[in-house]
């Protein structure tokens, strides 16, 4: 299994139109679970402006999924963005296409930057409980070492982020140990389970390619910052 992400800034009513027709499994070879959400800058105050998108996929390897960008014509809208294919290291939680085998250990080996997805089926019941967590935590991931970039992602009941660490040791501390934050946000979903379905996953990047805002951290391409 394999992941990807497109970041794209397509304007208004096309982004409306990625989020609103977004492809099924059942229409894409090699395709587990693929789902579009609105770009939101971490810790927004004031409700975003539907112009960047970001799609979110599990693929059965990574062939289906460069076939699915090669040609598919909806990939083709995000090809001005930045695409990442990415393997993952370890996933806790549980949601559509993730393997069962990919290791819960929350210590993972890894040389090198990592991306990290945090995903969510949010109950409507919980949304200011759930807003009232995540903005520390996002607040918290702004100013933690060894980010490199992130963004939040929101069409609800789906709520996402996407963020890359210069290290899975980074982001393994800002998770885990950062005081308040993240891991008040942890505490809070024990005590009281903000989701349907969740899952966070850490993965290594096999491909980073294309631009948004500024040169790549990652390589001599160019990566999408916030």
């Amino acid at each position: 299994m394999i992941a990807t992400v497109d970041i794209a800034d397509l304007g208004f009513l096309r982004t409306i139109g990625a989020v609103r027709r977004r492809p099924k499994p059942d229409q894409v070879p090699g395709l587990r679970w693929l789902d579009i959400v609105f770009g939101v800058p971490l810790a927004m105050s004031r409700p975003p402006r539907p112009r960047r998108a970001v799609m979110l996929a599990l693929w059965d390897d990574a062939d289906a999924a460069a076939a699915f960008a090669d040609s598919h014509r909806f990939a083709a809208r995000f090809k001005t963005g930045m695409h990442a294919t990415l393997q993952p290291l370890r996933a806790f939680g549980t949601w559509p296409g993730l393997d069962e085998s990919i290791p819960r250990s929350r210590a993972t080996t890894n040389d090198g930057p990592v991306f990290v997805f945090t995903l969510g089926r949010l109950r409507l019941s919980q949304f200011i409980r759930f807003m009232r967590a995540s903005r520390p935590a996002e607040h918290a991931a702004i100013g933690a070492d060894g980010l490199i970039w992130g963004t939040a992602g929101a069409r609800p009941p789906m709520m996402a982020t996407v963020s890359a660490w210069e290290s899975a040791e980074a982001s393994a501390a800002y998770a885990f140990n950062a005081p308040g934050g993240h891991p008040s946000a942890i505490d809070a979903q024990r005590r009281k389970d903000f989701h349907h379905e969740s899952a966070f996953i850490r993965f290594t990047p096999i491909e980073v390619r294309g631009t948004l805002d500024r040169p790549n951290p990652f390589a001599t391409e160019l990566i999408a910052a916030r």
